[in-house]
């Protein structure tokens, strides 16, 4: 299947959408490993856009009252509970800043509770340096309901059978952006900073950006019909600010910054999980390679996309646009072609 680049060729989108001189591209990395659930990205998003509420019913997955990115939820705190297979030994937690500090885990360190050692922890991202003596006594200390994941209690109430994956989406700000393709207004434009913004102002409400999105991303409000995303805060980045629910993240899990620094200390966090036993760390939406030509915010992930309900192999939707537009030129020039023959070639 051929891949966004080889169909357009290498890009950078803000230069290639007419911006002079634009600032370095800006994004987003999520990572997943170090992510608690507490929501307040979708808070923090919904009070700085004016967002509206999403509804408050737990829909039956978990703590998820929102369910899926939507018109009125530009981040959404994916909580997935996953089964395991019998007799797999589930890895530390990376999240937990009580996990194993030493680079080899054993499985006796897998859910032993607080790490006497006070070396560089793991589950902690690039930059934040040593836990605190309240972080080292364990998250009970602190307490924080669901402190403990499931597979990390010790004796007869350990739970072995599935564990939590929590993911804060949001939308991809994609390298070859097929909403921007379909947009019959301009109301999507690619900013300076290489992001993707809708104009609510100039949306007409046609639609045509839902269905060309490979994520599923956008969505239109029931009372006004007009689309609406996430705009990496826009606003906040012209005033040199952090967006919002990266500003908030307790964790540090939504970073943001240049997007080849970011895509730099995700491969060195990939490394990391890897080396502190996490073989299923990987990153997706980092490869300027592929169907998309790379995403302007991208995750890295504790299992397949699939279970994060993401596209295994996301591929821009207007990727055959220009080959169908060659057909229908040559289509018409040879109807063109028959007609002139036709008057011609008739009787006199």
């Amino acid at each position: 299947m051929p891949d966004a680049n080889s169909l357009y060729g290498p890009l950078d989108p803000a230069p290639d959408a007419g911006w002079v001189a634009a600032p370095p591209r800006m994004g987003f990395f999520t990572d997943t490993s170090v992510c608690i659930g507490c929501k307040a990205c979708e808070v923090a998003c919904k009070e700085w856009n004016g967002v509206p509420d999403s509804g408050f019913d737990l829909l039956g997955m978990s703590y998820d009252n929102t369910g899926a990115l939507t018109a009125n939820s530009w981040r959404h705190v994916a909580f997935i509970e996953q089964p395991r297979p019998a007799g797999h030994r589930t890895p530390a937690f990376a999240g937990d800043p009580t996990g194993p500090a030493t680079s080899t885990p054993t499985s006796a360190s897998v859910g032993a509770g607080p790490a006497t050692d006070t070396g560089t922890n793991p589950g902690l991202p690039p930059g934040r340096g040593e836990p605190s003596a309240r972080m080292a006594a364990g998250p009970e200390f602190l307490g924080m309901p669901g402190a403990q994941p499931p597979g990390r209690g010790t004796g007869a109430e350990s739970r072995t059978d599935f564990r939590w994956l929590m993911m804060s989406d949001v939308c991809k700000h994609c390298t070859h952006a097929a909403c921007l393709d379909v947009c019959p207004t301009g109301s999507l434009f690619r900013t300076e900073f290489g992001t993707v913004v809708v104009q609510e102002d100039i949306c007409n409400g046609c639609g045509y950006c839902i269905p060309a999105c490979p994520y599923g991303v956008i969505d239109q409000r029931k009372d006004d019909g007009r689309a609406w995303k996430c705009t990496l805060c826009y606003d906040r980045l012209g005033a040199g600010m952090t967006p919002a629910c990266a500003q908030a993240c307790p964790t540090e899990s939504i970073q943001y910054g240049p997007l080849d620094e970011l895509r730099e200390r995700a491969a060195e966090r990939v490394t990391t999980l890897h080396e502190r036993g996490v073989p299923e760390a990987r990153l997706y939406g980092h490869d300027p390679t592929d169907g998309v030509g790379g995403d302007g915010a991208f995750f890295l992930l504790l299992d397949e996309p699939e279970v994060y309900g993401l596209p295994p192999d996301p591929v821009v939707t207007t990727r055959d646009l220009p080959k169908m537009w060659k057909r229908a030129g040559l289509a018409a020039l040879a109807m063109a072609a028959a007609t002139v023959a036709a008057f011609v070639g008739g009787p006199s």
